[in-house]
């Protein structure tokens, strides 16, 4: 299975961006779940972030929230998720990125855990939750295990924090487009290309804008600003829970969105 860096190495070698779309695992359960990731990798997606469902997700919006009670409702726990992933990654092109929070990881055990999602065939971890400066606890150990962990540059971070983000975040860097939450947007926050250009003159790792992107527009937008990858959420979570034909829905907004970030 490929790691998240290599697969933007690839991008890069042929002039194109990546489409991470982001869907809650366990909504409205594991086994649409499980199509789900097929659909998303055979539709455009470079690679693919799989929540955990939390229940006290503090980063993520009513969207995200709210699919993850349905989860949690559902009787979703990390272990189910993992042998959704277990099962299915093996048959993707795309890494999967596991979002969880920090105390599923605690509960575990740093070891364990970097070592029981590798094997089940995760590339990549976000914590929204982890601090910078506890940051080593888990990087240091994940770069061993085969995991790069992504660090979440905000809008409001000062430069040296930026600065030191960057250095740290392993595979790419998680640029949030707005303060606040996850959530559909009606346009991307103009503060978003100043941040990307001030990546740039700092670091050669690939930036992914995520936070607000619904839109083709706006994926085509964070693009157009230089950024290296588009993150997809709360679209696509929503769309994945329309009553009938939420598949097909997924499907055709990962199509659209990658049309919209090609540079041919």
């Amino acid at each position: 299975m490929i790691s998240v860096s290599a697969r933007f190495e690839e991008l890069r070698a042929k002039g194109q961006a990546a489409l991470i779309p982001f869907i809650t695992a366990g909504d409205p359960n594991l086994e649409t779940t499980a199509k789900a990731l097929r659909v998303l990798d055979q539709n455009g997606a470079d690679m693919i972030e799989l929540g955990v469902p939390y229940s006290d997700p503090l980063a993520d919006g009513p969207v995200i929230q709210a699919a993850a009670t349905r989860a949690l409702r559902n009787g979703t726990t990390l272990e189910k998720v993992l042998d959704v992933v277990r099962n299915i990654a093996p048959d993707l092109r795309s890494p999967i990125i596991l979002f969880t929070y920090y105390n599923p990881i605690l509960n575990m055990g740093v070891a364990k855990f970097l070592q029981t999602i590798y094997e089940a065939g995760v590339r990549g971890l976000v914590v929204p939750d982890l601090p910078l400066e506890e940051s080593h606890v888990l990087l240091e150990p994940a770069e061993k295990a085969g995991i790069e962990v992504i660090l979440l540059i905000a809008p409001t971070s000062p430069p040296e924090r930026v600065a030191a983000i960057a250095e740290k975040s392993q595979g790419f860097i998680y640029v949030v487009s707005a303060t606040g939450v996850t959530g559909v947007r009606t346009e991307v926050a103009k503060g978003v290309k100043t941040m990307i250009e001030q990546l740039r003159v700092i670091t050669d790792k690939p930036i992914a804008v995520g936070f607000g992107i619904s839109q083709p527009e706006h994926a085509k937008q964070v693009i157009d600003w230089n950024a290296d990858g588009a993150i997809v959420g709360s679209a696509m979570v929503r769309k994945l829970a329309e009553p009938d034909g939420g598949l097909h829905a997924i499907a055709e907004l990962c199509k659209t969105l990658k049309q919209s970030i090609s540079r041919d």
